[in-house]
């Protein structure tokens, strides 16, 4: 770890003020003396969803890894949640998980899972971060383009305006980070200064997301943090039904290939009655609507290979899904910017701003677990186009006889938990021992 003041650069600028921006200006306020995150929304809404975040409305998740990395970089954030009433319990023994109706045996993977929505998660980590001597937020700004210097091989500022049609100024830089997500601008800068784009992989899948929040008569969860039907093939329809605090639930109803969850409250009934267990359309049928539904669509997971430029400028980075945007079902997205800040630590560590093609390597294998297993999983969909390798179809079969063995064994529930938390890799679920437990309880 770096020290303030440590010579590394005057000034870093974070462009996005998200959960990957933020985690971010967290390594950085270390290495440089000024770290400025700039962000377009306005940040005082507290912990309501925000426009930048449309996502955010609906059902989220930090998973195990991203959580254990939060509580390096913020100690005491996950505690203080749980002070304030936040479920939390063990990922694999506390949660209701099924998959083609059935339920996964609970198990103990010894991993702490946190019932935080993403406007609460985000409030947290922003005014952590926002306390850090170093760190100055400036919300209500458009970033109007990069500022190089040498023909373009080196960026050396941003240019920002303000939202409300203001004068806008430049902010020089030794470092920009670009944490604007899926949006990200940085493919068409890059153009402009004469480098190619990144190419792109991409697995189209036609995500939605429909939720709504409740008011319900009766508890459906007992000791349970939440009830989670996951779409498969079989029963491509899912849902995320955690508990809240107080007596409010959130639902949020998942669809794919176009099949997407109505948003009218008889249509999301409907949707809710025709999934594979009745856990939550009993509960819900007759419960309080406390909202209109919200819809967010998803097309397609977009991984951009920055890694494979030949030629990139000095001094800009890009981070988040910017990066790599992931099928939001697997709760993946926060966990990997969280991976990619602690890589970007590892950089300043060297005491010297980061290389972008060092960096860009070294965030590629953050991503190439998760990316596996999300294309991975998203391929098994006959509907979804894109080449199935030999190892991707071998990876499903197993995976299917694993979930089929898990429903009787735990410990193959939290071995699996383990692995899609992206703490263990996913090769451990083919030790010996596990595939051991796999083909005796199939």
């Amino acid at each position: 770890m770096t020290a303030p003041g440590n010579g590394v650069g005057q000034r870093a600028v974070v462009l996005g003020a998200g959960m990957a921006g933020l985690l971010a200006a967290r390594v950085l306020a270390d290495a440089y003396q000024e770290v400025v995150v700039v962000e377009r929304d306005a940040l005082d809404g507290g912990d309501r969803p925000r426009r930048g975040v449309p996502h955010g409305r609906h059902a989220h998740a930090l998973l195990a890894r991203g959580q254990q990395i939060v509580d390096e970089l913020f100690p005491g954030l996950t505690s203080g949640l749980r002070a304030d009433g936040i479920p939390a319990g063990d990922v694999a023994g506390s949660l209701r998980w099924y998959i083609n109706g059935r339920r996964l045996q609970p198990g103990h993977a010894g991993l702490l899972s946190v019932s935080a929505t993403r406007p609460v998660l985000e409030e947290r980590v922003r005014d952590r971060v926002a306390a850090l001597p170093a760190v100055q937020l400036r919300s209500g700004y458009d970033v109007a383009g990069l500022v190089s210097a040498n023909g373009g091989r080196r960026i050396t500022g941003v240019r920002i305006a303000p939202t409300d049609g203001g004068a806008g100024e430049t902010l020089d830089a030794d470092l920009v980070v670009d944490a604007t997500g899926r949006g990200s601008r940085t493919p068409v800068w890059l153009a402009e200064l004469g480098y190619a784009r990144p190419p792109e992989d991409r697995v189209n899948i036609g995500l939605a997301y429909t939720t709504r929040h409740f008011r319900l008569r009766r508890d459906p969860y007992g000791t349970d943090l939440s009830i989670n039907p996951v779409a498969s093939p079989a029963n491509p329809r899912g849902a995320f039904f955690p508990k809240l605090p107080g007596d409010m639930s959130m639902l949020s109803l998942t669809g794919v290939l176009g099949d997407h969850p109505p948003v009218e409250l008889d249509g999301f009934l409907a949707f809710a009655k025709s999934l594979p267990i009745p856990d939550i359309y009993d509960a819900i049928r007759d419960a309080e609507p406390l909202d209109e539904g919200v819809t967010f669509r998803f097309p397609a997971s977009v991984r951009r290979r920055y890694e494979r430029l030949g030629e990139l400028p000095e001094r800009l980075l890009v981070i988040g899904d910017g990066a790599c945007s992931f099928n939001p079902v697997y709760g993946q997205g926060m966990t990997v910017a969280a991976l990619e800040a602690m890589t970007l630590r590892r950089h300043l560590a060297a005491g010297r701003p980061p290389q972008p093609q060092a960096f860009f390597r070294d965030i590629a294998r953050d991503i190439d677990a998760p990316w596996d297993i999300s294309a991975g999983a998203d391929l098994s969909y006959p509907g979804v186009a894109g080449k199935r390798t030999l190892k991707v179809r071998m990876g499903n079969a197993y995976m299917a006889r694993l979930h089929a063995a898990a429903t009787r064994d735990g410990t193959l529930t939290a071995a699996f938990m383990r692995a899609a938390g992206l703490v263990d890799p996913v090769r451990a679920l083919m030790r010996p021992g596990v595939v051991r437990r796999v083909l005796v309880r199939t």
